[in-house]
């Protein structure tokens, strides 16, 4: 009988991804409504040492793998290793993220397991009924949000967009089994040849991991509008980011998108300026802990969330506001 919630865990170098620790947050929570247990799927070359790290952060177990030919992603070695994985303990759920590698491998391990697979999911419930996990994701454009059932096959798979979940505080009295998974690889396994590895060292912070935002949208008048907004987030240490009609637009790069068809933030500070606040943007961004909007029109949408709302023109205020803080950090480091 199929029985408790895996996570597949990302690592690059060695390095534990966010998302894999955000995937285990949500897994405690639909394991404890299931009464079962939480097991992540760890695979690289000599990773046994993040093992730990990961019973910390809510897994109950941990299922290794250790492989040279696992060093870097691979699809084929990586997604035999999983589907071995999940053929031996029938797990009830299993977990990846929505990253290139996750909607890489996830959709593979479907097809040979015979079982569904919901994508880019913003929102995983258990049904108090029936039990069957609810896997909501955005549909037509972000127009509709459709909750996906997967009654009749197992496990029930969904890949999740980084920064959706919330994960646990570290608690270092938690203990855990961590098992070696052996996997017999065979030369054939490995179907592509690494030539070179190319890494590029982005001086932007990916949005999702910033403390403070400065999000542009239609409302800015184009991309000329984004200057002043980089003068702001210039003086606070903060990054830009933006509404989907600014992307659409091309006014920025897609990267930068917050909302349902972009990324999901949960920054200390969000600065709305310009956006109207329409849903698919707010389930972006609402949980962001301090919510400045900025925006002519006095019944925008994204005043019903905002902390702090300003009716007036983006691009009167932004400047205004980029001097008056540059004036304040200036006497606060004379005195």
């Amino acid at each position: 009988m199929s029985k408790d919630v895996f996570v597949f865990i990302e690592q690059r170098d060695n390095v534990l991804q966010k998302v894999g620790i955000e995937l285990l947050g949500k897994a405690r929570e639909l394991a404890d409504d299931l009464g079962q247990n939480v097991v992540a799927m760890l695979l690289g070359e000599n990773i046994k040492g993040q093992a730990e790290v990961l019973i910390k952060h809510g897994a109950d177990k941990v299922i290794y793998v250790e492989d040279p030919i696992l060093k870097e992603y691979v699809t084929e070695p990586y997604a035999k290793a999983i589907n071995e994985i999940i053929k031996e303990n029938d797990p009830e759920i299993v977990i990846y993220g929505a990253t290139s590698i996750g909607r890489d491998l996830a959709p593979r391990l479907a097809a040979r397991i015979h079982t569904g697979l919901t994508a880019d999911c913003t929102k995983l419930e258990i049904d108090p009924e029936s039990k069957n996990l609810m896997m909501t994701r955005p549909a037509f454009g972000g127009n509709l949000m459709a909750t996906i059932l997967c009654e009749d096959h197992r496990p029930q798979m969904a890949t999740v967009r980084p920064g959706v979940m919330q994960a646990i505080d570290t608690d270092n009295s938690r203990t855990g089994e961590i098992v070696e998974k052996k996997i017999d690889f065979v030369p054939e396994d490995m179907n592509v040849t690494i030539k070179d590895i190319l890494k590029i060292e982005s001086k932007k912070k990916d949005i999702t991991e910033a403390k403070i935002l400065v999000s542009g949208g239609r409302g800015i008048g184009g991309p000329e509008g984004f200057q002043p907004l980089e003068d702001l987030a210039k003086v606070l240490g903060a990054e830009i980011s933006s509404s989907r009609a600014a992307v659409d637009a091309g006014w920025i790069t897609k990267d930068h998108q917050v909302g349902q068809t972009g990324k999901t933030v949960r920054p200390e500070v969000y600065f709305a300026m310009g956006i109207s606040g329409a849903i698919q943007h707010l389930a972006g961004m609402e949980e962001s802990d301090l919510i400045i909007a900025v925006n002519k029109t006095e019944d925008a949408p994204i005043f019903e969330v905002a902390d702090l709302g300003v009716v007036g023109d983006v691009n009167a205020i932004v400047p205004k506001l980029a001097e008056a803080l540059k004036k304040a950090k200036e006497e606060k480091a004379e005195i």
